[in-house]
């Protein structure tokens, strides 16, 4: 197999280029240069996606078998669809790495491969879907975006070429978001750790190296198609994961188990300041049947806080991204929390005595 990877140094793009090349494809990276090293190996291409003369001689460096798009976050549509209608002569698949986003009904309900996407045409521009000042309904904006990003890779390629890989949370060594990483930190720290809602609530992180392998097998397969590539509904729990957490980093913490109405009261931010926890009922029951079927297998998530934590342990340094600062819980807020439980519990007990 002779592959392009749109992106290719951090995170998704750089483990769908190391699992290539263990297999002995032959592997060509576009991108700017400018996060991350390349991985050895690689032929290199540098180049702006935006750009139609970049475009054009990227596409001069082809043919190949598959490009995998793992780098278009950020692009809106009508920049997905000018470089697939570049590379669409010298590619025969196209498999776009879009996310869960794109369905309508996420976060608030139960997700399979068939419910209804946002909307957002192929050719939108980056301002396409911009909520309203003052909007207080769901943050649509990204989902339309990567909806109408989606549409622009089957306008291209059409609907036997392309795979579409709709991830939700991907973890693992190089995550660059903070979940995984800020959890481990709290966990070496030690004491008495604020644990979110309940400890059987399921949960379904991906490792990355599981969505990377999968990427791998699309562009590999004879028809397209939609997957949601997340673990299995109710084999991981938030329990399961603490633990993981607490044990690979010497096992000096302890988890007290804080009621989401507690955590709610005290204006704790749902995803990013307890990563993970979330309690709309739809954001971790996520179908991911058909992913499997097609050859999805996700390792236990106690294997990707593991390799997370070795990584880390080793010096591992992830790409430079706001969106890591936007994550953990502050010292001052925890305690808060945490009294307000003891206080809690203190006032149950008062009341059983009488």
């Amino acid at each position: 197999m002779r592959i392009l990877i749109m992106g290719g140094t951090w995170f998704l793009g750089r483990s769908v280029a190391q699992e290539a090349l263990e297999l002995g494809w032959q592997v060509t990276t576009f991108n700017r240069g400018r996060s991350g090293a390349d991985v050895p190996a690689v032929e290199v291409v540098r180049g702006d996606r935006t750009n139609p003369v970049d475009l054009a001689r990227l596409a001069a460096a082809g043919p190949w078998d598959a490009v995998i798009d793992t780098s278009s976050a950020a692009l809106a549509p009508r920049d997905v669809l000018a470089g697939a209608t570049a590379l669409e002569g010298v590619a025969g698949r196209y498999v776009y790495v879009s996310t869960v986003n794109a369905y309508r009904g996420w976060p608030s309900d139960p997700l399979a491969e068939d419910s209804e996407l946002l909307d957002g045409p192929p050719d939108a521009d980056e301002a396409y879907g911009r909520l309203p000042e003052g909007w207080d309904g769901p943050d649509w904006y990204y989902g339309r975006q990567k909806a109408g990003a989606e549409r622009a890779a089957l306008a291209a390629f059409g609907d036997e070429r392309v795979a579409i890989l709709r991830p939700g949370v991907i973890l693992g060594p190089g995550e660059y978001v903070g979940r995984l990483p800020w959890w481990l930190r709290r966990a070496e720290r030690g004491g008495a750790i604020i644990a979110p809602g309940s400890p059987d609530r399921s949960i379904q992180p991906v490792d990355v190296r599981d969505v990377a392998r999968f990427a791998l097998a699309q562009a590999t397969a004879t028809a397209g198609g939609a997957y949601n590539v997340v673990a299995p509904v109710g084999r991981e729990t938030m329990g399961g994961f603490l633990q993981a957490c607490l044990k690979v980093t010497g096992g000096r913490g302890r988890l007290e188990w804080v009621p989401d109405e507690l955590l709610v009261e005290h204006g704790v931010e749902q995803w990013t300041e307890l990563p993970l926890w979330r309690t709309h009922a739809g954001v971790w029951n996520i179908d991911s049947a058909r992913a499997q079927a097609a050859g999805l297998v996700c390792r236990p998530l106690a294997e990707t806080v593991e390799a997370t934590w070795a990584w880390l342990h080793r010096g591992g340094v992830p790409v430079q991204h706001p969106r890591w600062d936007e994550h953990g819980l502050s010292e001052e807020k925890e305690q808060q929390i945490l009294a307000a439980l003891a206080k809690q519990g203190s006032s149950a007990f008062e009341d059983g005595v009488r």
